[in-house]
């Protein structure tokens, strides 16, 4: 397994954001999800489900990378299926509030409260002293090329939704789809299934 990668910033109005997944779509890589929008450019577009949980735990995780968390840290360190790409790779989503110093170089900035980082210090702080306490492990992330989120939006599978990271790490993850589009007015009993409203 690696742990990391790059993140660039892409100024842009849907990025940072969430994008919640419309009943008109049917990949099964994305049904029902919700994703932290992190980048989306002319160079493409990046982001990480978060609320689909992985099938393993962070125990399992940190064994393969050589960590040895309490039973707390792990218990409380959820894992999620970030996406159908490159899910050997491992990214932290967490609340920069209460995290200092060095483990902050390589982080990447989403919002205030936000920030994803593929840093292996801040995974070993995370192990030994339960710091962010705010945080998630995503498997993977979910990428697409130049112009090609621009055309899933045209047919409208995705609903983009402003970011608010209490869904992230607040929302119980079976309910984030639902609260993520009642945060925006919508009534998720309301949406047809060919991506729009029923009357």
């Amino acid at each position: 397994m690696e742990f990391g990668g790059t993140l660039g910033r892409v100024a842009d109005t849907l990025a940072p954001g969430l994008l919640v997944a419309s009943p008109a779509l049917r990949d099964p890589n994305f049904q029902r999800a919700v994703i932290v929008l992190v980048e989306h450019g002319p160079e493409g577009s990046l982001g990480f489900i978060v609320n689909r949980p992985a099938p393993v735990s962070f125990d399992q995780v940190a064994e393969l990378l050589g960590l040895d968390p309490s039973p707390e840290v792990a218990d409380l360190t959820p894992v999620f299926t970030g996406g159908p790409v490159a899910p050997q790779s491992g990214w932290i989503l967490f609340d920069p509030a209460d995290v200092h110093g060095s483990v902050l170089t390589n982080a990447v900035s989403v919002s205030e409260r936000l920030a994803v980082s593929a840093s292996r210090d801040l995974l070993d702080a995370i192990a030994s002293d339960d710091r962010p306490r705010r945080r998630l492990l995503a498997l993977g992330y979910a990428g697409w090329a130049p112009g090609q989120l621009d055309g899933e939006f045209a047919r409208g599978v995705w609903v983009p939704v402003d970011l608010d990271d209490e869904i992230v790490f607040e929302t119980p993850p079976a309910e984030r789809w639902h609260a993520a589009l009642t945060s925006a007015g919508i009534d998720p009993a309301r949406m047809s299934g060919s991506g729009g409203f029923s009357a």
